[in-house]
């Protein structure tokens, strides 16, 4: 099936009449990884929760290629992964279960995983004893063993520090090689130029920006993005 091109057609999220997503127009292609800038509160999480189907809008319209919703085929990772009280390889076969994988096939792919993550040689330890930036990694191939056509992260890399920050990102360019289209948030504005093919910029729940990120960095076209990108990269972008 196909996921793609997704558009979003005036979406709305607005709990207890609290709006959060004010009317969000959107479309993505199958290429690339998307990068969704903003101040806080300006919706981004919110925004991947309702892409997964976590929440539903208050109103509007999601259309997935002209199909029905499937979350098979649609992969997330928080900011803050959860981790069972298991081993590492335990952790990192959870989502091949559902699918019918047999014992033998799930180890045998979860290995050969741990070693694209470098982390083959923690594959016993208790995965709630790693670090941030392992648990990271480890939520990331969890993931890519359900070999996700979309992948949603929000804020995968916060509070790691750059060696831990360089190798989740080396993993999300090596899933987006292999296919799948990969949307992110991030408030490493850095990283986004070094990651982004797209940016979509939200304020106030709303889509300010679609465009190609050197566009967006060099030449953006609303007050909302200008005030962003000068508050909170003060410096020159090169690329």
């Amino acid at each position: 099936m196909s996921l793609f091109p997704l558009r979003l057609d005036q979406v709305r999220f607005q709990p207890n009449g609290r709006t959060v997503l004010d009317g969000v127009d959107l479309e993505l292609s199958d290429e690339g990884i998307t990068i969704i800038l903003g101040p806080n509160g300006a919706g981004k999480s919110v925004l991947l929760r309702t892409l997964c189907g976590l929440l539903v809008p208050t109103g509007g319209h999601i259309d997935w290629g002209g199909c029905p919703f499937d979350g098979r085929h649609i992969g997330m990772v928080f900011q803050h992964p959860m981790m069972l009280r298991s081993s590492v390889l335990d952790n990192l076969t959870l989502g091949m279960r559902p699918r019918g994988i047999g014992k033998a096939d799930r180890e045998r792919q979860g290995m050969a995983m741990l070693e694209r993550i470098g982390l083959a040689d923690r594959w016993k330890d208790n995965a709630r004893r790693l670090s941030g930036g392992e648990q990271q990694r480890l939520a990331l191939g969890r993931v890519w063993l359900t070999q996700p056509r979309l992948l949603l992260l929000d804020e995968p890399t916060a509070s790691l520090d750059p060696s831990a920050v360089e190798a989740v990102e080396r993993i999300v360019r090596e899933i987006r090689t292999e296919g799948a289209k990969i949307v992110m948030t991030t408030h490493n504005l850095g990283q986004a130029t070094r990651l982004a093919d797209d940016i979509v910029f939200l304020a106030e729940g709303r889509v300010r920006e679609h465009t190609a990120v050197r566009t967006f960095f060099t030449h953006p076209a609303s007050e909302e993005a200008k005030r962003f990108i000068e508050g909170e990269l003060p410096w020159h972008v090169t690329f």
